[in-house]
């Protein structure tokens, strides 16, 4: 939610709070940048503007109506409330999120990360730092929960199961269910049959 009545302060008050980088402006009011068209958030690091070069603007969507480009160092698209401000634990929401889907399972691991706007060993380390895990992992973990519900709520035959949980073969689902659940498939479809 960028500055949601459209309005900035007067130029006085947002010019001190540039010149301070002050974090409690940040998200209230934007800073275009006539000479470089690019535009900044209040606590950008980069070196300060001109005041006679500046502008400023209620949001980046209106900054860049204007033309204006986004800051690679401030990254002005991260500003409060903004999808972008919980940092990399969005783009490892958003990665789960693709994984539960299946998109994981007709992917390699550098095309997902690219998908999501990284490399794939950038977010090996994102899944690690957030959840302890790979990304790899979660979609393994993700495929098994699937083959279980399957096997749970349906009769569908044993390599129809497989293929629709994600697994690219029987045997792989074999393989990962044991490890998993330390028994076969079949024995937890007896038992959900008997139930």
């Amino acid at each position: 939610m960028e500055n949601a009545l459209n309005t900035v302060p007067d130029f006085e008050t947002c010019n001190a709070a540039r010149l301070a980088k002050d974090a409690a402006f940040d998200g209230v009011f934007f800073i275009a940048v006539r000479t470089t068209r690019i535009y900044c958030r209040p606590v950008c690091p980069a070196p300060q503007p001109k005041t006679q070069n500046i502008q400023f603007l209620p949001s980046a969507a209106a900054c860049e109506h204007k033309g204006y480009r986004p800051c690679l160092r401030c990254r002005p698209e991260t500003a409060p409330f903004s999808p972008a401000w919980n940092g990399t634990k969005t783009t490892v929401e958003r990665a789960l999120r693709l994984i539960n889907a299946g998109v994981l399972d007709d992917m390699d691991m550098e095309s997902f990360a690219n998908k999501l706007g990284l490399g794939a060993r950038q977010l090996s380390r994102l899944f690690r730092k957030h959840l302890n895990t790979t990304p790899g992992q979660a979609a393994k973990t993700a495929r098994v929960q699937r083959a279980k519900r399957l096997l749970d709520e349906t009769n569908l035959p044993m390599t129809e199961i497989a293929y629709k949980a994600g697994f690219k073969s029987l045997r792989r689902f074999n393989t990962v269910f044991k490890e998993t659940y330390r028994r076969p498939p079949t024995e937890i479809k007896r038992r959900s049959s008997r139930s």
